[in-house]
């Protein structure tokens, strides 16, 4: 962790040198976002509710969402950006250094000028928070703290996912946009809204269901089950198989010769 925290002041000194470019790229990110929010008003302008949820709680659920991608966009960055680290020969450089591959690629990228989408996210949540007529209590309280969580987990997941496929490609897949970025832009609306198919996607393949949808159920009041609520824990499971197609990738991994 000491390590860790050196990496990060590295970062932010690197990007306090341009302090405007910094700003403008963090009003962007925040504007990239506010766009998505506007469709949502749109939408409630024209119907009082998508599949029994409300404009508050589409709302806080896409915040939720809105964050959890942050924050694993914030520090997982390298994975999103694998491809380049591969292909100009960066990665045998990390390769004969003498700590730990995933540690190494998570300190190569910290992307703080997300913090403008976390900014966001906070003000939408607490604007739903005050519209909503969730009765909170400590049990909602942490569900939406493993939401969170669970959620940059998963995203994480995802980004692993995408820097291990990189290993067999040697560049970055496209398709993975659509549970990355695509996930974020899809993640405004309970993922029930889209069919049981992406329903049973979501929960059974990529997880997103398990972070979104089931808390989200009883975090708003629609479900009872005090257990939906710790699903988000289930959920960074996930991790796993993630982690285990990176050892796959790192064993089958041939230099570019860069």
């Amino acid at each position: 962790m000491k390590l860790y925290m050196k990496y990060v002041g590295i970062h932010i000194r690197s990007m306090m040198q341009y302090k405007i470019s910094f700003l403008f790229t963090s009003i962007g990110q925040f504007l990239v976002s506010f766009n998505v929010f506007l469709g949502i008003v749109f939408m409630f302008k024209r119907f009082s509710n998508v599949e029994s949820f409300t404009y508050s709680e589409c709302l806080m659920c896409f915040s939720i969402v809105l964050l959890a991608f942050s924050f694993a966009e914030c520090f997982f960055r390298g994975f999103d950006e694998f491809a380049s680290m591969i292909g100009n020969g960066e990665f045998d450089r990390i390769m004969i250094r003498p700590r730990g591959l995933i540690f190494q690629v998570i300190s190569s990228k910290l992307e703080l000028t997300r913090i403008g989408r976390i900014v966001q996210a906070i003000v939408m949540f607490c604007y739903a928070v005050s519209k909503s007529q969730i009765h909170w209590n400590l049990y909602r309280i942490i569900t939406v703290i493993l939401m969170i969580a669970g959620g940059t987990v998963i995203f994480a997941g995802v980004f692993i996912i995408y820097a291990s496929l990189c290993f067999f490609t040697l560049d970055g897949l496209e398709f993975m946009n659509v549970f990355t970025d695509g996930a974020r832009e899809y993640g405004k609306y309970p993922i029930n809204v889209y069919g049981k198919n992406v329903l049973r996607l979501c929960t059974y393949i990529i997880p997103f269901a398990l972070f979104q949808y089931y808390p989200f159920l009883y975090l708003c009041g629609k479900s009872n089950q005090v257990s939906l609520g710790m699903l988000p824990m289930l959920g960074t499971l996930f991790i796993i198989p993630c982690s285990g197609l990176w050892r796959l990738g790192i064993r089958h991994y041939q230099s570019t010769g860069s």
